[in-house]
């Protein structure tokens, strides 16, 4: 020990603080090289990466031969000297006085070779989330996330929770996962919005961020079975009221992540821009028009298959809404026009560029007599809504809600090809490890 004061830092502060001060550092060795005598090891830690010089006679000689020895992705601390170098990453780096290797990695199997293969990246996903992309996609996630939260706290909702174990369908009941519950069938949650809407006397305005499941054998590139959920639902409110809260939602988040990650973005070459509110609207009439064009038509009252929405998401260029879908598609809770019995008061938040659907929200019916008929035209069992329809006898005045898909919304604003890569382990009709 050289007996200096090294001040405890990270790699973003020292890359934003003053040079000549001494630091030390805690992280992964990410990748090394050698120059000549110098020895350059790229240092990284939760806030980003920066890089550490080894030089002899600067550098302590047990410590020269730690960072000259050092394997790709072992934990060390560095103690030394921050100085300005244009050459190094972000300007800086450290030049160390002490290396220290708390924790040696073996040889490392990410190879250059391996990368090559998304599979392989997925099985080794406990690893893989080491990249810088990985990484990347993931503080954007987290930016999304704090801005719903900030979003929601501003605009007077309260946040609550809900069960994950149910015995009702929100969504469709082909799509439950089935569990055992003490000798009764249980399912887990879809969603939380029943929940909510028993909520709203008690608080008026609510939002959740928890789990949904859904059994979908969809292998495509915006499917998971289980994925994070924003979803939130207000009383006195109709479809209007709550088509601006999701589009200020969805401004909110692309608005954070652009005023605090536009460096993850660069990582990740995404060019994201901020749009303008209100947003776009797109009937379901008008959808069908351009997916026919596109030549992926339907039939109306079907919903809007993945070839199509692409097809209609490619249309536009900033997100939009699609409003006005047919009964057909849509769950049995939907409202619909008094003078169009078969279309709802409801729309999908969709993103550009070939992504698609983002959330989806609508009014709900209110009256319990009118629930009634529906739950029947539609062949429901209504024992399994009992507590749904009982909340219609006690002042539930007309409201509305919407649920966002956290990954989905992140792989848009993020750009990634496939929603695997918004989830730090992922789970698919093929994949439930690691």
């Amino acid at each position: 020990m050289t007996g200096r004061d090294f001040k405890r830092s990270t790699a973003a502060r020292v890359l934003s603080g003053d040079s000549d001060s001494d630091v030390e550092l805690r992280g992964w060795a990410a990748r090394k090289h050698t120059v000549g005598g110098l020895i350059f090891v790229l240092l990284r830690d939760g806030t980003g990466f920066i890089q550490i010089s080894a030089k002899k006679g600067l550098t302590e000689p047990a410590s020269f031969e730690e960072a000259k020895s050092v394997t790709m992705e072992s934990a060390v601390v560095v103690r030394g000297t921050v100085k300005d170098d244009r050459r190094a990453p972000g300007g800086k780096e450290v030049s160390s006085v002490e290396f220290e290797v708390v924790s040696r990695a073996e040889p490392w199997p990410i190879t250059k070779t391996a990368v090559k293969s998304r599979s392989f990246l997925f099985d080794k996903r406990h690893l893989s989330i080491r990249g810088p992309k990985a990484i990347a996609a993931m503080k954007v996630r987290a930016e999304v996330i704090g801005a719903a939260f900030d979003f929601f706290r501003d605009n007077g909702f309260s946040l609550i929770s809900a069960p994950t174990f149910v015995q009702a369908a929100v969504e469709g009941g082909s799509t439950l996962f089935p569990v055992e519950y003490f000798g009764k069938e249980a399912y887990l949650s879809q969603s939380a919005q029943f929940y909510e809407e028993a909520s709203l006397a008690a608080l008026q305005k609510v939002w959740i961020y928890q789990p949904a499941f859904r059994a979908e054998k969809s292998k495509t590139n915006k499917h998971l079975t289980e994925f994070w959920m924003i979803e939130a639902e207000q009383a006195f409110a109709d479809q209007e009221d709550n088509l601006a809260v999701m589009e200020g939602l969805l401004s909110s988040m692309t608005r954070r992540v652009l005023e605090r990650r536009q460096a993850e973005l660069r990582t990740l070459g995404r060019t994201l821009k901020e749009f303008s509110l209100p947003l776009p609207r797109v009937t379901y009439d008008e959808a069908r028009e351009i997916a026919e064009k596109k030549g992926f038509g339907f039939e109306w009252g079907d919903d809007i298959g993945a070839e199509a929405e692409r097809a209609i998401s490619l249309s536009q260029e900033s997100p939009f809404f699609i409003t006005d879908y047919p009964l057909s598609a849509r769950a049995f809770y939907h409202m619909t026009y008094p003078d169009r019995p078969k279309v709802t008061r409801s729309a999908d938040l969709i993103a550009p560029e070939g992504v698609g659907e983002l959330a989806t929200g609508g009014q709900r019916i209110h009256d319990q007599a009118d629930l009634m008929k529906r739950i029947e035209s539609q062949d429901l069992p209504s024992s399994a809504f009992s507590w749904y329809l009982e909340l219609r006898k006690y002042g539930m005045p007309p409201h509305a809600g919407f649920g966002i898909g956290v990954e989905r919304t992140t792989r848009w604003i993020a750009g990634l090809k496939h929603i695997r890569s918004a989830s730090l382990f992922p789970r698919t009709v093929s994949r439930i490890s690691p």
